[in-house]
């Protein structure tokens, strides 16, 4: 399994408040809460992500609240995987429910930037900045992780297992 986008970089600490906004949860629609995604950190967000992009971010990604429509709602919006220093250990989990591919990796975090392009592989878990022509290394899923992400969640790969 890989992905290929551009990236969205943003810091530390982005919170699921600001990943999905608390005033728009009065819908459980995926696709309704995607049109609002990130807006309150980055307001053309929705306006410029296409399917498979990435977003790289710092320490502490998805802190916050324990709800998950905040990996839902960036898988959905089109979002292909999350690198970041750190993640808040339940947005970890939840992404991870959800099917949605996120990976630690400090170097990249440190060397990607803004509008680069980057290939993940989430089997070695071997990053590479196409557009430096880097790659960083990060900690690949265990082979059960990747399992849930090919049957596209927990539910999905449960399911598969009956």
């Amino acid at each position: 399994m890989e992905a290929l986008g551009k990236v969205f970089r943003y810091g530390n600490n982005v919170d699921t408040d600001v990943i999905i906004p608390a005033r728009y949860l009065n819908t459980s629609d995926a696709n309704e809460l995607a049109k609002h995604c990130m807006e309150d950190l980055d307001q053309t967000f929705v306006s410029r992500v296409h399917q498979g992009d990435i977003i790289v971010a710092d320490k502490n990604f998805g802190c916050g609240s324990s709800r998950e429509h905040a990996p839902l709602v960036i898988k959905t919006s089109g979002i292909s995987c999350v690198i970041a220093k750190t993640f808040a250990r339940i947005f970890y989990r939840n992404a991870i429910n959800i099917g949605l591919p996120i990976l630690e990796c400090e170097e990249a975090a440190d060397h990607i930037k803004d509008g680069d392009i980057v290939k993940v592989d989430f089997a070695s878990g071997k990053i590479t900045n196409v557009t430096k022509n880097e790659t960083y290394q990060a900690q690949p899923f265990p082979e059960f992780m990747q399992k849930i992400m090919q049957a596209n969640g927990l539910v999905n790969y449960i399911k598969e297992k009956k």
